[in-house]
């Protein structure tokens, strides 16, 4: 029987039900998203029934688990006991299948991911998923790191998989697999010996600037004091080397551990000395129920990085 503080999770002795998880799931997300409604919105409960879940908590357990003279209530003393142990039972019972049984993996993984991971290492990736787990359903959406972290907050994906966010939202967990060298882009034969040079010298096509990658890239160029001329703005790595290619200016962009991460009339020179990198990794909620499938994916993608600092 599962305990905290002195309390079993059954509650008063002459009950005989245990506490449904669900119930444990809503504290949680009360906790990681700072209210009643934000939780409902976060795991797609009305706020009326986020209240009944805390009253039947609370009177399973004869004891109050929130201070109601605070507005949002916040978690009281015997509630955040609670909670620290809500987050072990919702991973030990998503983790509780796996544990069992060496049947492949089943069900639905909402996956979201930044274009350039869609044309790197993700193919492979779901290629091997799909040998190992054929009757796991992946369902795949491509957006802007920020979006994306957006839409696994909110709960409308399990796990997206972005560029390190600068600050890491409550209630997120961080899961990072691969890092990227940041290189500058020239058409073959361009003038220029240094990164300095081709950036100040020819147009710049630089990543959207509200891509978490176009942040970090126009942080870095501040830094060093090198003044471009944007001359167009895309948030495709795919769109940009081949607006290089055909002359048009040059870009910094991440290079992707794949075997031909650019075109062969490219230019390629590092960015900064020692080189500008990203980190490339899953982010996904803390209380998630697919944790146990986020876990295979992220298996498999720290094998195929080959990159032995994540491991």
């Amino acid at each position: 029987m599962l305990s905290y503080a002195g309390l079993d999770l059954r509650g008063q002795s002459n009950r005989t039900s245990p506490m449904e998880l669900r119930y444990l799931k809503t504290l949680v997300a009360i906790a990681d998203h700072g209210g009643f409604a934000a939780a409902g919105n976060a795991i797609g409960l009305t706020q009326s029934a986020i209240s009944l879940h805390v009253k039947a908590m609370e009177a399973e357990l004869g004891i109050k688990l929130f201070d109601r003279s605070r507005r949002p209530p916040i978690l009281n003393p015997q509630g955040s006991a609670l909670l620290s142990q809500a987050r072990e039972i919702i991973t030990l019972c998503s983790q509780l299948k796996d544990a069992v049984s060496e049947q492949p993996l089943s069900g639905v993984l909402e996956l979201g991911a930044i274009a350039t991971v869609l044309t790197g290492v993700l193919p492979a990736a779901l290629v091997t998923m799909q040998k190992i787990h054929p009757r796991l359903l992946i369902k795949l959406t491509s957006g802007l790191s920020g979006e994306l972290a957006g839409q696994v907050y909110k709960g409308q994906l399990d796990v997206a998989i972005v560029a390190e966010p600068i600050q890491l939202a409550t209630g997120l967990s961080w899961h990072p697999f691969v890092r990227e060298s940041l290189v500058v882009i020239a058409p073959i034969g361009t003038q220029g010996e240094t990164d300095r040079e081709l950036l100040e010298s020819w147009p710049f096509i630089r990543f959207k600037r509200h891509a978490w990658a176009g942040q970090l890239i126009d942080s870095r160029l501040q830094d060093r004091g090198i003044h471009v001329k944007s001359s167009m703005e895309v948030d495709s790595l795919e769109a940009i080397s081949v607006m290089v290619a055909h002359g048009l200016g040059v870009s910094v962009v991440p290079q992707r551990l794949i075997d031909t991460p650019f075109p062969p009339n490219l230019k390629v020179l590092p960015f900064g000395d020692p080189p500008v990198q990203r980190v490339v990794g899953l982010i996904e909620r803390t209380s998630n129920p697919k944790t146990h499938l986020v876990k295979a994916l992220y298996q498999i993608l720290l094998k195929l990085s080959g990159n032995a600092e994540f491991v």
